[in-house]
């Protein structure tokens, strides 16, 4: 946190107008700002020096993580309104911000990108939160700081800073299924410098199956009372140096490691295509970062950061479910190994009365290695990708009690190297304009956002042959997005908190299949027709975000948050868009009936969801049965550094999925310990 003295000096840098302080005052209110968060790694800053959310982001800190026990990234945003998890055949656990997938929702931690070079996903549930202070995600209103790529929004993970001389915590739990965790944060901050480590292990033997699992299932591989080949372990290791020489400059160099290594349960779907025996021995990343802050004269601010993040794994196929007999052939087993390097260098100016002026430049460079180290026949396929960003964003106070925020953004990627295909380059233009008005009070505020924003195809959209199974296309252009959102924030009435957003996104240029005569050799012996990613989809999402926060008695309080998501393919309404539903609900109900007990009963459910299988030689839709997920646990805190919470996720063993053939845990017990230092 910063001293009295960085605080005093750095005002100086704006204009003292009433509408920052008002902002100030409603986002402390309403936006969850986590104490000892890193601020150098908050990418946009309403009334700085304090980080708030601005309308455009919800933030999650890490108190409200632990309470319910949110262990991984996934679990964790999936508290909040407008976000709603899935899985995928590849056992990935999948963010959806407002119906937006990952490739075009990219996640970051501390600004810096960490999405795969190769086709832009990330597994949420590889990245665990025991070492955060606090999850910003940002929707249609997202920052063009951020840089390419948030045609849906942006999700930042912001590790701590210490506050005191020498702080910590250290955590222990177990699990049903064999899960066990164990992680130690220590913080030293000595004035002229700090610095912070994180370690944490999280490691599980399997699941317990949901009753009547075998029932339900049209093809059980699972018998048992336990998901087979659904271990997983993931070890992570955070570090951060900082350095403060004076009241308004921070340098700080990070280093996050990510060691997993995870089974893939087998598929129990309806389909008869679907079933995989895979196993991931390793999914390692790792990146390094250095973030500045640096005061030029009296009206600027600059900021930088350098990034090299590197990402390796390796997808291990088996004959069958003795995992005893590896699979062959040029494709198996998969090897990656993408790198990335870049670095973004933004100025801030003031010299405007009125005007807090930024200009944002990013640079990114992408290389994907394809591989196959245990068959010389495979072929090495290497890729590059360069791209690159320039962002101009203006916040203007208008009146006391408004607020504009104007921005532009142009972008360009350029591929670099590709096997087999030539080199080539697309751009794209993006846009954001944000009004806020404080309402009166100061407890409130209202907002309107409408925005363009784009996704340049991954390097697997356009080269990918999807296993023999398709046609690569590197002309693909970027998809679209045109947002509105019209928004209120803030104190509705006496001990609440509360935000509602009613948002509009229309989509063009999305990529979906066509299907084009197969040149010879390729999609199959006998094939004429071949699958090929096009810019010919067009989609609209609409939808309300409801979230609440009321105290309705002493010691008992009560957590909302509700999503209506509409989705609808414009161009071709036989091909359904999957995986969101359209009603999910999370509801939370804490009750303290002493200084040292707290009991707290949450719900999750939802409804209308759609998923996709391989159906007779084309692709089926089915409707996923709604449900309600309860959960019960205890928290004692014996004394103020120390907390013992158990209880139970899921608490009536109901059968629940999020994506056709994996079903997610039935009744789990817990158990965890946190010391605090």
């Amino acid at each position: 946190m910063r001293s009295a003295a960085q605080t005093t000096s750095i005002s100086r840098l704006r204009p003292a107008c009433r509408a920052v302080q008002l902002a100030l005052g409603l986002a402390a209110a309403t936006a969850a700002h986590a104490q000892g968060a890193f601020e150098l790694g908050t990418v946009t800053v309403v009334g700085a020096p304090v980080p708030a959310a601005p309308a455009s982001e919800t933030a999650i800190d890490q108190q409200a993580i632990a309470r319910d026990g949110r262990d991984t990234v996934g679990a964790a945003v999936a508290l909040l309104p407008g976000v709603a998890l899935s899985r995928n055949s590849r056992n990935e656990e999948m963010v959806y911000v407002r119906g937006f997938d990952p490739r075009q929702v990219p996640v970051f931690i501390d600004g810096v990108p960490l999405y795969v070079p190769y086709d832009g996903y990330v597994d949420y549930g590889r990245f665990t939160t025991l070492d955060l202070a606090e999850i910003r995600v940002a929707k249609a209103g997202a920052s063009l700081l951020y840089g390419p790529n948030t045609l849906g929004g942006a999700i930042n993970l912001v590790t701590r800073k210490p506050s005191r001389a020498f702080e910590g915590d250290a955590r222990l739990g177990f699990a049903s299924g064999g899960e066990r965790k164990a992680a130690v944060n220590v913080g030293m901050n000595q004035g002229l410098w700090y610095a912070q480590l994180g370690l944490s292990y999280l490691d599980a033997d399997s699941f317990p199956l949901p009753r009547g699992f075998v029932d339900h299932k049209a093809q059980p591989t699972d018998t048992g009372s336990r998901r087979e080949n659904a271990d997983r372990t993931d070890k992570r290791l955070s570090f951060k140096l900082g350095l403060t020489p004076n009241a308004t400059d921070e340098y700080a160099i990070g280093y996050v490691r990510q060691d997993g290594e995870k089974g893939n349960p087998v598929y129990t779907g309806l389909s008869k295509s679907g079933i995989r025996y895979w196993r991931w021995p390793y999914w390692d990343k790792d990146s390094v970062y250095l973030v500045g802050n640096t005061r030029l004269g009296q009206n600027n601010v600059l900021k930088a950061r350098l990034y090299h993040d590197r990402y390796s794994n390796r997808i291990d196929a088996y004959t069958d479910a003795s995992y005893a007999k590896l699979q062959g052939g040029t494709s198996w087993p998969s090897v990656y190994d993408d790198r990335s390097v870049g670095g973004t260098l933004e100025l801030a100016n003031y010299a405007l009365s009125h005007h807090e002026l930024r200009v944002a430049l990013h640079y990114k460079e992408d290389k994907h290695r394809d591989s196959n180290p245990e068959n010389a026949k495979a072929p090495v396929k290497d890729y590059r990708d360069v791209t690159t960003s320039l962002a101009l964003e203006d916040t203007i106070t208008l009146a006391d009690a408004w607020r504009l925020r104007l921005g532009v953004s142009r972008d360009q990627r350029d591929a670099k190297e590709v096997y087999e295909w030539p080199t080539g380059s697309t751009s794209a233009t993006n846009g954001v304009a944000e009004l806020v008005h404080i309402l009166a009070g100061g407890g409130n505020e209202a907002y309107a956002i409408a925005s363009r924003k784009t996704r340049f195809p991954t390097i697997k959209d356009r080269y990918s042959a999807r296993m023999g199974n398709a046609l690569p296309n590197p002309n693909l252009r970027p998809e679209v997005a045109t947002h509105l959102e019209l928004g209120l924030r803030g104190q509705p009435w006496g001990g609440a908190q509360g935000q509602a957003a009613l948002f509009y996104s229309r989509i063009t240029d999305l990529m979906q299949n066509a299907y084009v005569p197969a040149p010879t050799g390729t999609c199959g012996a006998g094939s004429d027709t071949c699958a090929q990613a096009q810019n010919i989809g067009r989609a609209r999402h609409l939808g309300l975000e409801l979230s609440l926060q009321q105290e309705l008695a002493r010691g008992l309080s009560l957590t909302g948050a509700y999503t209506y998501l509409a989705r609808r393919n414009l161009s071709d309404p036989a091909v359904q868009l999957t995986d969101t539903p359209r009603h999910r609900l999370f509801a939370a109900l804490s009750w303290l009936p002493s200084d040292t007990w707290e009991l707290r009963a949450t719900l999750e459910a939802e409804t209308g969801r759609k998923v996709a299988f391989a159906g007779s030689g084309r692709t089926a839709y089915r409707d996923l049965v709604g449900f309600g997920v309860a959960g019960l646990k205890a928290i004692w805190k014996p004394r103020r550094d120390m907390t013992l919470d158990f209880g139970a996720h899921n608490l009536t063993d109901k059968w629940v999925e999020l994506s056709d053939g994996f079903p997610l845990p039935g009744r789990t017990w817990f158990v965890n310990g946190t010391y605090r230092f």
